[in-house]
């Protein structure tokens, strides 16, 4: 039997995440994290680049800050989730279920985010350029000031959508629902 010593202590979700990337034998290797349950986490500045977290849970995380460029977020939940400053260059949120999460000041430039749910959703001032959103669901979300150049929101549901300051140029709208103009 293991003395009392050689029982790990138990690590924050932050710290847990923390050695999963310090122990991968190549830094290049995208950290997997399918499927992994970080309801309510405070991962507030993690770096996430390139990590797999396919069907996660991050309801109500803090994710603040934090570096999830080329981040494969695919089927996840990031419901209430506060996103704000957070890096998803890249990142992909296909099918993403982020209703009134917050993502003030993020950056989504280039992402891959189709049929995402993003109802009443935070976006003020996040940079959406060259965004695949095509399908979202933006029913109710906050994007004032949002930069949507050369973004595709084709079928997109803005509903409601408060779009002030919100820039549009070369913006794909092609059959987009609730946008009055």
């Amino acid at each position: 039997m293991a003395d009392d010593e050689d029982i790990p202590e138990r690590l924050s979700t932050e710290d847990a995440l923390a050695r999963i990337a310090s122990r991968a034998a190549d830094a290049s290797v995208p950290l997997n994290l399918t499927g992994t349950i970080l309801r309510g986490a405070d991962l507030s500045g993690a770096n996430l680049k390139g990590a797999n977290l396919k069907v996660a849970n991050l309801a109500g995380a803090s994710l603040m800050g934090a570096d999830l460029a080329g981040a494969n977020l695919t089927f996840g939940n990031l419901a209430r989730a506060d996103l704000a400053g957070a890096d998803l260059t890249g990142a992909i949120l296909t099918d993403a279920t982020m209703p009134r999460a917050d993502l003030t000041g993020a950056i989504l430039t280039d992402a891959t985010m189709p049929r995402a749910i993003l109802r009443s959703a935070i976006l003020r001032g996040a940079n959406l350029m060259g965004a695949d959103m095509r399908g979202v669901n933006l029913a109710g979300a906050n994007l004032m000031g949002a930069d949507l150049t050369n973004a595709n929101l084709t079928l997109a549901n803005l509903t409601d959508a408060n779009l002030t300051g919100a820039i549009l140029t070369d913006t794909n709208l092609k059959g987009v629902v609730g946008l009055i103009y």
